[in-house]
């Protein structure tokens, strides 16, 4: 066979491969969006006197004159559905979270699905509803939440202590949400911290926002960058 008509064929074949794997391709490995440039806070909202750009990552700042009376979120200019995010954090001092299908308060206030970030180690990893129903899931736990409210809750087999020394404090530590249905799992630094399944139909949130906070009480800080979101599901 004559190298130019093997070569030719060879292209063909490549991108008969490359079509079927676009058409086949599992929704969990649709491409994945990159939501924060790095440099400035295009694409994000919040009050710009708590919120800047510090060394490539969006910094969260609350200081002992001007101290919070409430939570305040910087809020990003989209909606999640189902949904694979995940980020780098660091924080020093103080208490913040990962807000996802939420729902806006105004002024930068956010309700809803929470997955929670401490510098005490307490709330670190735990699922909680900001201004809702308060702690869904502590580290650890596998919970499914019944229609009724009610809670069934089992071990997830997480070493606590071991999950602790792998949390690399004052540096970064990754950080993955993933909610699909009424699932939803959290994993820090490749450990899952929570598996929870919101059966409770009034009281979930299956859309909304994302947004990452800062909390009132002493002076923090806290720092998130290498933000990448993936859809799942079917593309509309």
């Amino acid at each position: 066979m004559p190298a130019s008509l093997l070569s030719a064929r060879s292209v063909l074949f490549a991108i008969a491969v490359a079509a079927a794997l676009l058409v086949t391709c599992p929704p969990s490995l649709r491409a994945q969006e990159a939501i924060f440039n790095g440099r400035d806070l295009t694409g994000w909202k919040g009050e710009k006197s708590l919120w800047t750009v510090e060394d490539g990552a969006i910094t969260g700042t609350t200081r002992a004159e001007k101290p919070l009376t409430e939570n305040s979120f910087l809020v990003w200019d989209g909606e999640l559905n189902d949904f694979e995010l995940s980020l780098k954090f660091r924080i020093k001092d103080g208490n913040s979270g990962i807000q996802f299908r939420s729902q806006s308060h105004g002024d930068f206030k956010v309700g809803g699905y929470q997955a929670d970030i401490d510098a005490g180690m307490r709330f670190m990893g735990i699922l909680y509803d900001e201004r809702g129903r308060g702690i869904l899931a502590e580290r650890g736990q596998k919970v499914v939440r019944g229609g009724d409210g009610k809670a069934e809750v089992s071990a997830l087999g997480l070493d606590d202590e071991k999950f602790k020394q792998s949390f690399k404090e004052g540096e970064w530590n990754t950080y993955v949400i993933r909610a699909e249905g009424n699932r939803i799992t959290q994993t820090i630094n490749g450990m899952t911290t929570v598996d929870f399944t919101d059966n409770a139909e009034s009281a979930r949130d299956p859309s909304g926002i994302l947004a990452l906070q800062i909390h009132t009480g002493p002076p923090m800080k806290v720092q998130f960058k290498d933000l990448r979101l993936t859809p799942l599901g079917k593309a509309k």
